[in-house]
């Protein structure tokens, strides 16, 4: 503001009490329309069977690993191993064993014998949110 524009005692005393009765009695909020909503019907469902995207990816070798269990020994104890030797793991016998496809936990189960080879019979699939924690 140039001094030559300088407000008046009263013009001050003017704005102060409009700004203060602003702050007392705000202006009414404008008036709004209600309108109803017209719903859509939900899409039709997928059709059976895995999506397009998926069935291209059926063909991709996957590494699975049934992990009976997991150990932690020193150099020297590793040294030490030779035939006859125990390691101890860190489960029980007769605890689930844990499935891994590419290193990462999906499912538990149990070791059989089918036809004079060694299997794992899944007896629980994990929740995505098991699949993330890791295992333990």
């Amino acid at each position: 503001m140039k001094p030559e524009e300088r407000l008046s005692p009263e013009e001050i005393e003017s704005l102060v009490r409009a700004a203060r009765q602003e702050a007392v009695d705000p202006p009414p909020d404008p008036p709004r329309t209600v309108q109803e909503v017209q719903l859509q019907s939900a899409p039709e469902p997928a059709p059976p069977g895995p999506p397009r995207p998926i069935r291209m990816l059926m063909d991709v070798p996957l590494e699975i690993t049934a992990e009976l269990g997991r150990a932690r020994l020193e150099i020297r104890e590793v040294l030490a191993l030779g035939p006859g030797s125990v390691v101890e793991l860190d489960k029980l016998a007769g605890e689930p064993i844990d499935l891994l496809v590419n290193g990462h936990p999906v499912a538990r189960g149990e070791v059989v014998v089918v036809d004079e080879t060694f299997g794992v019979r899944i007896v629980d699939i994990l929740s995505p949110g098991d699949r993330l924690s890791p295992l333990g």
